[in-house]
């Protein structure tokens, strides 16, 4: 496969097919898991990174586990929109998942997403610092996943 647009990544999904979110980051792996009907994220676990060949084989086990036919991968742009090392490291993630696996990816702006889900947790969970450590990447990764879905539904009322 490749790396696709969104509605590209939704094209290729079979039936009962779910999007797994990650958010990447250089010590741990976000994961989020859709719904079958593409409607909800939900966070699912943070991956401790060690290898790259163990963390591929981590997620080519949950996508197995789960149905996942595809990935959303959160591209962490700058604020003035444009890409700098932290993206080249995530593409460059991507392109070494193509390398061991068969599964459309997509990427969706993360601006700002670490930022608004830890707001979230101090101010409506009101969660410890200790805590919040614990849950940020992947209620991170299911911000990042819930924006994408958000977009396909928007995309699939509103157009052809």
């Amino acid at each position: 496969m490749a790396i696709k647009t969104l509605h590209g990544l939704k094209a290729e999904l079979g039936p009962g097919g779910r999007l797994l979110g990650l958010d990447v980051g250089s010590k741990t792996v976000g994961l989020a898991l859709s719904d079958v009907t593409l409607t909800i994220a939900t966070p699912y676990r943070t991956l401790r990174r060690t290898t790259f060949a163990k963390d591929a084989e981590h997620l080519r086990r949950t996508i197995d586990e789960h149905g996942v036919g595809g990935l959303v991968i959160g591209l962490p742009l700058q604020m003035d929109g444009t890409e700098g090392r932290r993206c080249q490291s995530v593409r460059r993630f991507a392109a070494n998942l193509l390398e061991r696996m068969d599964i459309p990816i997509a990427f969706w702006d993360e601006r700002l997403s670490t930022a608004a889900v830890e707001r979230m947790l101090i101010r409506e969970a009101d969660m410890s610092r200790r805590r919040r450590a614990q849950v940020i990447d992947k209620a991170a990764a299911a911000y990042i996943l819930q924006g994408a879905l958000d977009a396909l539904a928007g995309a699939a009322g509103n157009g052809p």
